[in-house]
């Protein structure tokens, strides 16, 4: 099956038979103009060297050429067969808090954006590991299922904000619930969760949902980000305040944080300003046992345009060739 990587360009085909009815007018304008000169086969006899045919002949190749170079324009492809992809690594859920607090400025510029960035960083380090991310406030989902193109998700990771989720709170527990059931089947132990937050839980049980999670296989580390000392919440150009018009504040609670991680089986690291803390858990889940994983890619398209541009090229050039005047050895002698 044939696809175009650009079809816009084949709105050029249009032009074809415009080319031909150009042709044709042309013809037509210059029979009106032997007639005013007077006998029409008195006029030709008057013009030996002259040959409609070969008019016809270069107009038609013209037309043909123009044909085939739009064709390749808009890019021909085939192929889009499916391909089984192999790697080994282990497979990597970020679980990551979007919920109003992230905003805090202790860090520079926020703590969500500075998280954003550690991430990504983090991303850059995976080769063969399978990263995938969830998104939690006052409730979760699967931001990007466990997968090995890190493009797609650094680019997922760009698009991220508070308003992501818009249920607000801080349901660490669903969150880590729902990361243990985004891994593939295909992995067993291999599996980490890495849950960065500032540590305000408000809604349920972490402790528990990480013990589960352990007896699944699945470690879980924690990345505290905050001050313990506590932080006023930006928004919209004010500060954030609670309904008797106090200023929340918001403070790291690491002591949730330490419990979630021991009870996952993981560690907790506080993350600070210059260091954000994810090289100690990126070399923790590197000695995990790597497992081989199978996904199924689309190969890469067969490009097919040259050989649409190397026949435009060919009749180009015959079109040249051909000429505009009779010619006695040539093989459009006759009108």
């Amino acid at each position: 099956m044939i696809y175009f990587a650009n079809p816009k360009f084949l709105l050029l085909l249009i032009l074809v038979p415009v080319l031909i009815i150009l042709h044709i007018v042309k013809v037509v304008g210059h029979r009106r103009r032997m007639r005013r000169f007077g006998d029409e086969n008195l006029v030709k006899e008057l013009m030996p060297s002259y040959s409609k045919s070969k008019g016809w002949v270069r107009t038609i190749l013209f037309a043909l050429a123009f044909f085939f170079f739009a064709i390749g324009m808009a890019r021909p492809q085939m192929g889009a067969k499916l391909k089984e992809h192999k790697s080994r690594g282990a497979e990597i859920m970020i679980v990551l808090d979007v919920s109003n607090s992230m905003l805090a400025e202790d860090y520079t510029p926020c703590r969500l954006d500075r998280a954003k960035l550690a991430i990504s960083r983090l991303v850059d380090k995976l080769q063969q590991d399978r990263i995938g991310l969830v998104l939690f406030a006052g409730t979760s989902f699967v931001q990007l299922p466990v997968t090995t193109d890190y493009v797609s998700a650094k680019m997922f990771l760009k698009s991220i904000s508070t308003s992501s989720i818009p249920v607000q709170g801080t349901a660490m527990g669903d969150a880590i619930t729902t990361a243990a059931r985004g891994f593939s089947a295909q992995s067993e132990n291999s599996r980490a969760i890495v849950v960065i937050t500032d540590g305000e839980n408000h809604e349920d049980d972490p402790v528990e949902a990480a013990k589960t999670a352990a007896e699944m296989g699945i470690k879980v580390y924690t990345i505290g980000v905050g001050s313990t000392k506590g932080q006023p919440i930006p928004m919209d150009g004010e500060l954030l305040k609670d309904k008797d018009g106090n200023i929340v504040v918001t403070r790291l609670d690491e002591q949730i944080l330490r419990d979630v991680a021991e009870a996952g089986g993981g560690a907790y690291v506080h993350a600070s300003n210059s260091e954000f803390g994810l090289d100690p858990v990126v070399d923790a889940i590197k000695k995990m046992d790597a497992e081989e994983h199978e996904s199924v890619v689309f190969e890469e398209y067969d490009e097919q345009f040259m050989y649409f541009f190397a026949i435009a090229l060919a009749l180009f050039v015959l079109e040249m060739l051909v000429g505009e005047k009779k010619s006695k050895h040539s093989l459009f002698q006759r009108n």
